[in-house]
């Protein structure tokens, strides 16, 4: 023998609703339905879903709280996610919650209005305009900058300054020491076609080697030369070469002079002599 189930218990609970008026965009509705009190009890409720629920809502997870009196209540709150562009009639949905025993509380929707962020028209009177330009950025303050940037500028000038200035007494304080630097200073003097077979520059560079080696140099002493400047080594077979065209030049009687690179010569023996003293 069966017993059939009573007829589910519908009724309309308690529910303190939000402000009908006033609202706008991204504002929280909130919605609190009582779920017990004194003899009434509606037991487990399941909270409805969450997410968008119309154009204009989006509900957010239920919560659960228990106030002083020790009555249950089902709080939801709403957020209005879209911009009204005039005075628009919305409303809370219509709820039916349901317990695990079989009761069930009706929630009636609730009307209410929200409004526009502003006027679609503007005023056009005044400073109420329906469009303002950009505001512009506030000037920063240059003139430090300017003073900085001055500053580390005349350094910069000045370090150049120093540089060129150093390059060029050490330029002249070898050109006046060096051999090889006084023998090519002279020779840049010569006309470059006349460089060659000058025989001022010939005795030029005679000397410079001469300076160097403590001694007068020939082509039999040029081991004593390059044992007192190791240096000239790598210049070995022009050296040669160089004595080789100035016995023929000087003690040859009628000589048939080859071309001879003399002041590539001497440019080289002053970049080794350059090296030699850094």
């Amino acid at each position: 023998m069966s017993v059939a189930a009573g007829p589910a218990v519908v009724s309309q609970p308690t529910v303190q609703q939000p402000r009908a008026f006033g609202h706008l965009l991204g504002d929280i509705l909130t919605q609190r339905i009582l779920l017990s009190a004194g003899d009434h009890d509606a037991g487990s409720m399941a909270p409805p879903s969450v997410g968008r629920t119309d154009e204009w809502l989006e509900r957010r997870p239920a919560r659960f709280e228990t106030d002083a009196d020790g009555r249950r209540w089902m709080v939801i709150d709403y957020q209005i996610v879209n911009v009204a562009p005039t005075l628009t009639r919305i409303a809370l949905p219509a709820l039916t919650l349901t317990s695990a025993s079989g009761a069930t509380l009706q929630v009636a929707e609730w009307p209410l209005s929200i409004g526009p962020m502003t006027q679609v028209d503007a005023f056009d009177a005044g400073d109420l305009q329906l469009m303002r330009p950009d505001r512009q950025a506030p000037a920063l303050p240059t003139a430090p900058l300017r003073r900085q940037a001055s500053f580390a500028l005349g350094l910069l000038l000045l370090t150049l300054l120093s540089w060129a200035g150093w390059w060029r007494w050490r330029n002249w304080h070898e050109s006046a020491r060096l051999p090889f630097a006084r023998a090519w200073r002279q020779m840049r003097r010569l006309d470059p076609p006349n460089a060659d077979t000058s025989a001022d520059a010939w005795l030029c560079l005679h000397r410079a080697l001469n300076e160097t080696a403590g001694h007068v140099v020939h082509a039999g002493s040029l081991p004593s030369l390059f044992a007192r400047a190791p240096y000239l080594q790598p210049l070995r077979t022009q050296l040669e070469q160089f004595y080789q065209q100035s016995t023929e030049r000087f003690f040859t009687p009628a000589p048939a002079l080859a071309p001879y690179p003399l002041r590539g010569l001497c440019r080289a023996l002053y970049r080794a002599e350059q090296r030699h003293q850094r």
